[in-house]
């Protein structure tokens, strides 16, 4: 099993980033930080800071993500190597991309184990708050997403498909600002917007998700498969379709589950957020910095896979889904096996 390495954010603006043997430093005016490249898997940096191009090289040469994001978390740009793996896997990838039957059989399983997390996003909610919410409603809108999991399972297009995930995404948000338990006057949820978001929830599900994109992009890679050719997403010039596939298993229990318990235990506040004249709002360098020692420190958790039936962390998930969609496209695998958690 691979190796879970550290990330190095850097989320001051005014850094710059370049190589001193071994090291990446990080120069802010007159401080320095010096951390080994050893021990790091990537490197996310916020803001338009500088890279020299002996670092970018180097991360080129050894296979290490670095990835330019802008301050709201916005990808900007991300420095790639030589592609991994056997050129037979990605001819092989293409073809079933290509095929509708075939993608839409890795297509069913990636959704409908998206509606499985969700419906137990909800179920641990009765479990662990239920004198708190309503749980006679939650109950209801689980066992929609129940019936939602096996409609998915069965869709005979991709058109049904995403009709099916679409009517579940609207019930499983229609209680999440539900599950927001404190600071209501603050932290609330009135439907999603993306780009830019208009409320604090919304502006941490982004960065969350961006930052999920980016494990997953980097987790197909990493195994040989091509992140911008999707089963489900369609094809854009540099949009990673495949990732963005591969994130939907993720969304509920990984991002969305993580903001709100962010919010929930006090980790974040109203300062931690500012609005713009536009009425985006962005987390501050302050509300970042919180967010990503959570979400680092989120990925040393060790869960138990349900299909290799093995301890892993939660930040190799990606990496372990990739794994197993690249052996069921080699034929090792009957089927794709999704991640589903309870």
């Amino acid at each position: 099993m691979k190796k879970l390495l550290n990330t190095l954010y850097v989320i001051n603006p005014n850094s710059y980033l370049s190589l001193d043997g071994e090291n990446v430093v990080v120069q802010q005016e007159e401080e320095q930080k010096r951390v080994p490249l050893h021990i790091l898997e990537r490197i996310i940096t916020f803001g338009y800071t500088g890279a020299s191009p002996a670092l970018m090289g180097k991360c080129a040469e050894d296979g290490r993500e670095l990835v330019f994001l802008t301050s709201s978390g916005r990808f900007l740009a991300r420095v790639q190597g030589t592609v991994n793996g056997n050129v037979l896997l990605r001819r092989q990838q293409y073809r079933t991309a290509d095929d509708a039957d075939a993608s839409l059989k890795i297509a069913r399983n990636m959704i409908a184990a998206k509606l499985f997390n969700s419906r137990w996003v909800l179920e641990r909610m009765i479990r662990d708050h239920g004198p708190r919410i309503d749980a006679e409603r939650f109950r209801q809108k689980s066992l929609l997403l129940k019936e939602a999991v096996s409609l998915a399972a069965e869709a005979d297009s991709m058109d049904t498909l995403r009709g099916i995930e679409g009517e579940a995404a609207t019930v499983y948000f229609s209680v999440l600002d539900e599950m927001i338990l404190r600071e209501k006057d603050t932290f609330f949820f009135h439907g999603r917007n993306r780009r830019p978001a208009l409320d604090c929830v919304n502006a941490m599900l982004n960065f969350a998700y961006t930052l999920m994109t980016s494990m997953c992009t980097s987790a197909l890679e990493s195994v040989g498969l091509d992140p911008y050719v999707g089963m489900m997403h369609t094809d854009r010039p540099g949009r990673p379709s495949l990732a963005l596939d591969l994130v939907e298993e993720f969304r509920a229990l990984c991002c969305d589950r993580f903001v709100l318990t962010l919010i929930n235990r006090g980790m974040v506040q109203k300062k931690d957020f500012e609005q713009q004249e536009d009425g985006a709002v962005l987390m501050t360098d302050d509300g970042r910095r919180t967010f990503l020692q959570a979400w680092q420190k989120r990925k040393d958790d060790v869960i138990r896979h349900p299909f290799l039936e093995e301890k892993v962390e939660w930040g190799l998930l990606p990496y372990v889904q990739a794994l197993l969609l690249a052996r069921y496209l080699r034929g090792d695998l009957d089927a794709y096996p999704p991640f589903l958690w309870k």
